[in-house]
């Protein structure tokens, strides 16, 4: 008897029910203790999930891993390198060591060396991590023969975001964002080699002249203030910038009916910046220019 397309509809849907009931949970242990987590989670999440507080920098919620910065490296037993947990997907009967020695000391290197050639000043929670490990940039240079920074001017060529070389740790969180992950514009990318790397448009060209579409994707996932709403830096320029005084404000986007949640950061009474949620179903923290930028008719008298 011929069958319908309601009934193998049916039974294809019991077919990957039932899959996902007989699937194995992952066992592992991480600092002594013994975790289970679901099949395909990294071991960075597998360390959230037991509460353990990893570094990161590359990585974003919202983002796919590229395996860049190194700091959320762990060790695994067996394995002959350290690895990153950000993108290694843990393994049953996997035993993890986030804080011995050989670990501490690879973190402390990796933010020692950034912190030496970029200014990290409004890096927040890399200067956390510094801290944590007792990471001392200074130490690879000194007045007489201090370590070679990246020194340059910052670039303002509009009203709504700047790009401050000088703080640039080529994360790739922004390449990212505009790229495969959210936006798809691939207006920017990496260029040049060591000190001359840096994130740019095609062929250097101005924002205004290149492809960029202003979502302020990269904006919203940069970690150290390299790309900054230019409220925000006309404020810090002028000592103003208080963040521990402001208010943020969940709402939703007035512009169309998608539903893209926004956060109002709000200081003196006066929208500064607006970001998203990044576990917000619709927007995974990222936005359109109108969302992102488009608020200033909120302060028109």
């Amino acid at each position: 008897m011929t069958k319908t397309v309601h009934e193998i509809s049916n039974e294809t849907s019991n077919e990957i029910t039932d899959d996902s009931m007989t699937e194995t949970p992952v066992s592992l242990t991480i600092d002594g203790t013994k975790v289970e987590v679901s099949s395909g989670t990294t071991v960075h999440g597998a360390c959230n999930q037991a509460g353990i507080d990893t570094p990161t920098l590359c990585w974003a919620e919202n983002l796919t891993p590229v395996n860049v910065c190194r700091v959320c490296v762990v060790e695994v037993e067996g394995s002959r390198a350290l690895v990153p947990s950000c993108s290694r997907q843990a393994e049953d009967g996997m035993v993890v060591n986030t804080d011995s020695e050989r670990v501490r000391h690879s973190r402390k290197m990796v933010l020692e060396f950034l912190g030496s050639s970029v200014d990290l000043s409004q890096a927040d929670d890399l200067n956390r991590w510094i801290d944590h490990y007792d990471a001392d940039p200074n130490r690879y240079g000194d007045e007489d023969n201090p370590a070679e920074r990246l020194e340059e001017p910052v670039l303002i060529q509009d009203d709504l975001y700047i790009r401050d070389y000088s703080k640039c740790v080529l994360c790739y969180k922004c390449v990212s964002a505009c790229g495969d992950d959210a936006q798809h514009t691939y207006a920017i990318s990496a260029v040049g080699r060591g000190f001359d790397a840096r994130i740019s448009t095609e062929f250097s060209a101005v924002l205004p002249d290149s492809a960029c579409v202003y979502c302020g994707n990269c904006v919203g996932v940069c970690p150290t203030g390299a790309l900054q709403f230019k409220t925000e830096y006309d404020l810090r320029v002028e000592d103003n910038w208080r963040p521990e005084e402001q208010s943020v404000t969940r709402t939703v986007c007035s512009y169309c009916g998608v539903g893209c949640n926004l956060e109002l950061h709000v200081q003196d009474e006066r929208i500064v910046k607006v970001t998203s949620p990044a576990d917000h179903s619709v927007t995974s923290g990222h936005l359109c220019i109108k969302g992102r930028f488009g608020w200033q008719y909120v302060h028109n008298e």
